[in-house]
């Protein structure tokens, strides 16, 4: 038992999330509504927080930028194997710039524990006009 403990604080067997959404392609300006799913690990975890960002990436330019991020913030424990679902509604800034070759866009989502390793999840997505 204790051997799984600092397993998971190193991130071996710990809790993972992954944000679940509807489809891949949206407007600007459109709300997303969908759901983190938590697995548990093989020992119980309490998570801290849930930030999810929404980020720009100009492959041209080679650089990343923040457009916009939510955060959830909770003191919810969470059991060995356990699934849990945490709803996800997040509105599209109208001025983001829709799909250009070089540009795209992603949520980074990150699962932070009270104590061990972060659980992180990306998924790219696409905004047309």
């Amino acid at each position: 038992m204790i051997l799984r403990k600092y397993l998971s604080l190193l991130g071996i067997g710990s809790a993972r999330v992954d944000l679940i959404l509807p489809k891949e392609t949206y407007k600007p300006g459109e709300q997303i509504k969908g759901h983190f799913l938590i697995e548990g690990g093989t020992i119980e975890q309490r998570i801290k927080r849930i930030e999810c960002d929404l980020v720009l990436i100009d492959e041209t330019a080679g650089t990343e930028k923040v457009v916009d991020s939510t955060t959830i913030l909770t003191s919810k424990m969470i059991l060995s194997e356990e699934m849990n679902h945490i709803p996800f509604t997040f509105r599209l800034p109208k001025s983001v710039p829709a799909f250009m070759k070089e540009k795209s866009y992603r949520f980074n989502t990150k699962l932070t524990f009270e104590k061990g390793i972060e659980s992180k999840d990306q998924d790219i997505i696409q905004i047309v006009s």
